[in-house]
């Protein structure tokens, strides 16, 4: 039915297309990491003489550029779960990586400082899009256990993007980093050309034989298997329940208890995610690096600096894949966020002693930094995307993934554009306890009220959240 089966196809069943689909998927997130990326080496270069137009930018210019990026996130996140249960998971990818493209193809064309701006805005919805549409795209092809592993994937392919960018950037010249940039997009957007929508949606859209092979595909198995049909009649099933039930996302967030409670503790460990401090830890690993150097006699150049930053991530994110699988998303959850707040309080108390004339290691900063970075990647940041996507059904998952993802860019703008002003009125180490006690207080949240969703169906988890006996009571039902 598509081009793709006629490549991998297998009589006895793998899961080999599944695990090819996830890393396919995840690659626009490692176009968007280079976006990110992109922007820390390159400041120094667009802000001095050396930039390619002949004048430097000004603060407020770079500045500009580097949020305009989340206001554009938060414009058009919202409506970004219907339009992706309106025209499909593959076309909205699609559309996510035109404007990637867009994004570089604008810098070629000019790095003015307002073509770099409106550059900036257009990359405001991949901002959004790839951690709205790209996770619920991966669960939907995926089995109830791989989701877990493949949710961390696309954190680690993210990073891969950072440091891809770290890297070139030192290596390549402005110009040629761009049209790098520009062409991993272009291939990207050929390959997504050939993958198949989500068997879920298929079926939504009534399209039930193109969802039979697309699921047949996946599995590496014959659309005449029993498994295949009886899952297939599972999700029939369920979608007509939830289309006889007729209720909007909100009215069956607010009248259905178990829902709400899943979306409140998707909504906070988002949010607490967003605000433990990672963003400003990155802002301001240039200067730990620097007071690091005077006590081990070490000098990195500024680049050098953001690539150990990007390398320590990509450790933190390899390290997710693998943890996940063997503590489950709860235990992960609760470890790295605790050694998150370890790491934040630990640098907290070096700014205060520092402050009061003490002197100390420089190491200590620098290890603290490690730790946070690590354990923000390894654990924090991807359960908080996974969890989205395991705890609500398909009716459910955009709107209510867009809204959370939403939130989480207001988080990331205010901190942003607020850090510095908190510093001034209260210190830079009350800030960074305040995002200790964050993290700590995510942590003990979790503790009481996040179930486990790591090779658990969604039925499952309702029965834990709405305190039922967990024990299966129907076991012949299949999980899909």
């Amino acid at each position: 039915m598509f081009i793709v089966r006629r490549f991998f196809a297998w009589k006895n069943g793998s899961r080999f297309n599944q695990y090819l689909m996830a890393v396919i998927l995840s690659i626009p997130l490692l176009c968007f990491g280079m976006i990110q990326g992109w922007l820390s080496p390159m400041r120094r270069i667009l802000e001095s003489s050396e930039n390619p137009i002949d004048h430097p930018y000004t603060k407020d210019e770079y500045s500009w550029a580097a949020s305009v990026t989340y206001i554009t996130a938060i414009i058009v996140g919202l409506p970004l779960g219907y339009f992706m249960d309106r025209f499909g998971r593959k076309i909205m990818s699609l559309v996510t990586i035109s404007t990637i493209m867009a994004y570089w193809l604008i810098k070629i064309i000019s790095l003015e400082p307002s073509s770099f701006i409106i550059a900036r805005a257009v990359a405001g919805f991949p901002c959004s899009a790839v951690y709205i549409i790209m996770p619920c795209y991966i669960k939907e092809i995926s089995d109830i256990d791989l989701r877990s592993a493949f949710g961390s994937l696309y954190i680690l392919i993210r990073n891969v993007g950072y440091l891809t960018s770290y890297v070139l950037a030192d290596l390549l010249s402005v110009y040629a980093m761009l049209w790098v940039g520009f062409g991993v997009a272009a291939v990207i957007f050929l390959l997504f050309l050939l993958l198949p929508e989500t068997p879920e949606y298929l079926i939504k859209t009534g399209k039930v034989d193109e969802a039979k092979e697309v699921l047949a595909w996946l599995r590496g198995i014959n659309v005449t298997d029993d498994r295949l049909v009886r899952d297939i009649d599972t999700i029939i099933y369920r979608d007509k329940q939830t289309t006889m039930e007729a209720k909007s996302t909100w009215a069956t967030i607010f009248h259905d208890a178990t829902t709400r409670k899943a979306f409140i503790i998707s909504w906070v460990i988002k949010v607490a995610q967003q605000f433990d401090g990672y963003l400003i830890v990155l802002i301001y690993a240039s200067s730990i690096f620097d007071v690091a150097a005077d006590s081990v006699n070490i000098k990195l150049s500024a680049n050098q600096q953001v690539m150990v930053v990007g390398a320590v991530q990509l450790v933190g994110s390899m390290s997710a894949t693998a943890l996940v699988e063997k503590t489950g998303t709860k235990k992960l959850l609760l470890g790295t966020s605790f050694t998150m707040g370890v790491g934040m309080g630990i640098l907290s108390i070096w700014f205060y002693l520092t402050a009061s004339g003490w002197s100390l290691p420089g190491w200590i900063p620098v290890l603290a930094l490690c730790l946070a970075i690590i354990s923000d990647a390894a654990g924090f940041q991807p359960v908080s995307y996974i969890v989205i996507t395991d705890m609500f059904t398909f009716h459910l998952r955009g709107q209510v993934s867009a809204f959370i993802n939403v939130c989480g860019k207001g988080a990331n703008f205010i901190q942003v554009k607020g850090f510095h002003a908190l510093n001034q009125a209260i210190g830079i180490q009350s800030t960074f306890l305040i995002f200790a006690l964050i993290c700590f207080g995510s942590c003990l949240f979790s503790i009481i009220f996040f179930p486990e969703t790591r090779g658990r169906s969604l039925d499952e988890i309702y029965k834990e959240l709405a305190g039922k006996n967990k024990k299966e009571d129907n076991q012949n039902q299949p999980q899909v």
